[in-house]
Parts: C-alpha cells; structure tokens; sequence
C-alpha cells in the first residue's frame, strides 16, 4: 500500500520504476530509473497473475447477478 505522499500520486510506468519507492511503503515507485530484464519478466507476470485473479472476480460477480 502507497504510504500516499505526494510524489507517490504521479502516473509513472512501473517498468521504469523499482517495486519498492524510498520509504518502502511498496507503491511500486523507486529511486532506480531502470530495471533489468528480469525485474521487467517479474513484474509482467506478477501483473498477468493479477489480472486473471481480476477477471476471475468479475466472472464471479456476473454469474451472481445472472443468477439473481
């Protein structure tokens, strides 16, 4: 969870940025301004797995409101 400092509410890509900002509140935000290809893998299948958790919830929500 974002620690919610200014600087923190920027749009920044997260591939350019680290997975942890200065603080270590795990925004997604860093001092670091690249990452290496691996970083990039890691963070792209991380964010694969979200988004199908994501889109597992939604089908669960439809089906309840079908079902309704």
């Amino acid at each position: 969870m974002c620690c919610g400092q200014k600087e923190h509410q920027r749009s920044f890509s997260s591939l350019k940025h680290g997975s942890a900002c200065e603080c270590e509140c795990e925004c997604g935000h860093s001092f670091r301004r690249y990452v290496s290809s691996k970083e990039k893998q890691e963070h792209l299948e991380e964010y694969k797995n979200q988004l199908e958790k994501e889109l597992t919830a939604v089908d669960e929500q439809l089906a309840e409101i079908k079902d309704n």
